[in-house]
């Protein structure tokens, strides 16, 4: 059954936006190739607009976890922490099969 993974970021206002997207853009060019990959959007708070949310949505949690773990994916995510300064929270959703 499909998962929708919550990617929360932060970037402080000192960053530029411009190389923050860039390489948000590239994480999810690298995703859409991936097997198990079905959807992903990526938006900006309104009230706060430091703060980012990608919600991307996967065939299964072996298939999120399997690109989680993706050497070339740790490349980009490790570039964004070094460049925010902090890690990246995830959050993992599963439909519930009663409701559909």
């Amino acid at each position: 059954m499909a998962i929708k993974i919550l990617i929360k970021r932060k970037i402080p206002e000192n960053i530029r936006e411009t190389l923050f997207n860039t390489l948000i853009r590239e994480l999810r060019v690298l995703a859409t190739a991936q097997s198990g990959y079905i959807s992903g959007e990526t938006l900006k708070r309104v009230d706060s607009p430091n703060e980012y949310l990608v919600i991307s949505t996967w065939h299964s949690m072996e298939a999120w976890n399997t690109w989680k773990a993706s050497p070339e994916r740790a490349e980009i995510q490790n570039r964004i922490e070094a460049m925010v300064g902090e890690q990246t929270q995830y959050e993992a959703y599963e439909y519930i099969k009663s409701l559909k």
